[in-house]
């Protein structure tokens, strides 16, 4: 799977980019023909309690699922995002498995 991380307004550290790597790489285990995760994540103005942005994209073959959490850190938009895309992902594969 191509992994992509985009951070918009401030410079993502490494050890979030590994994080938000090994998280997708999970998503792996729930549906087999993922080719690739676009992930943007943004840091919300004015600074406010819930500020941390994260927008996941996956490309299935014919298929994309999208997932977009705000939370007061990253790791946890990440998380919940990343918890909202598997769901999809069960769901269409158990759709086409029905098949």
């Amino acid at each position: 799977m191509n992994t992509r991380i985009q951070s918009v307004n401030f410079e993502a550290t490494e050890a979030l980019q590994a994080y938000v790597n090994k998280k997708m790489s999970k998503l792996e285990r729930f549906h087999d023909g993922i080719l690739s995760a676009d992930i943007f994540l943004k840091v919300i103005k004015p600074e406010t309690a819930k500020n941390k942005h994260a927008e996941i994209k996956v490309s299935v073959k014919g298929e994309e699922f999208f997932a977009s959490k705000i939370s007061n850190t990253f790791e946890e938009s990440v998380d919940t995002a990343a918890e909202a895309i598997e769901k999809q992902l069960k769901k269409h594969k158990e759709k086409f498995a029905k098949k």
